[in-house]
């Protein structure tokens, strides 16, 4: 690391700590030339996510729409925005940690419907039933019947 004041490339660390909830490690270092001392931020490096649509066109990985089309199905249901935000932590951090780079809508769609499953069972239909674009009542019902055969 260089020192900003001097331009040197050695420095030793006096103090490490956790910055911003855990995602970050802030460095207090000292330069080894002028004995100055400077702050430093490391973060991990995140590879970006491209989600794969249905019509296959690509776009970034957006957890705010994730949210939001959860938040949809939980209109009026008691699930807070706080449960909303964990699952969708949850899923970014296991697509994150996976090796693929580009996932596809149907991965997500079933790792949304997982967790909401284990959540509100309303919630996890009313997800359902748009993301599967039930043509009738009777695909309807087959979904609640598997839903009511797992318990």
């Amino acid at each position: 690391m260089k020192c900003p004041f001097c331009g040197y490339s050695e420095s030793k660390v006096i103090d490490s700590r956790p910055a911003e909830e855990g995602t970050t490690i802030r460095r207090r270092r000292e330069c080894l030339d002028c004995q100055r001392r400077f702050t430093t931020y490391e973060i991990v490096e995140r590879m970006p996510l491209v989600v794969i649509k249905r019509d296959g066109s690509r776009q970034s990985f957006d957890k705010v729409k994730l949210i939001n089309g959860m938040v949809r199905a939980c209109e009026k249901r008691p699930v807070s925005l706080n449960q909303l935000e964990q699952i969708a932590d949850g899923i970014e951090q296991d697509l994150q940690s996976g090796l693929e780079r580009e996932i596809s809508t149907v991965i997500i769609g079933e790792m949304v419907m997982s967790r909401l499953k284990d959540v509100d069972e309303v919630a996890y239909v009313r997800f359902a039933s748009v993301y599967r674009s039930f043509k009738d009542i009777n695909t309807f019902m087959e979904e609640l019947a598997k839903l009511l055969s797992d318990k």
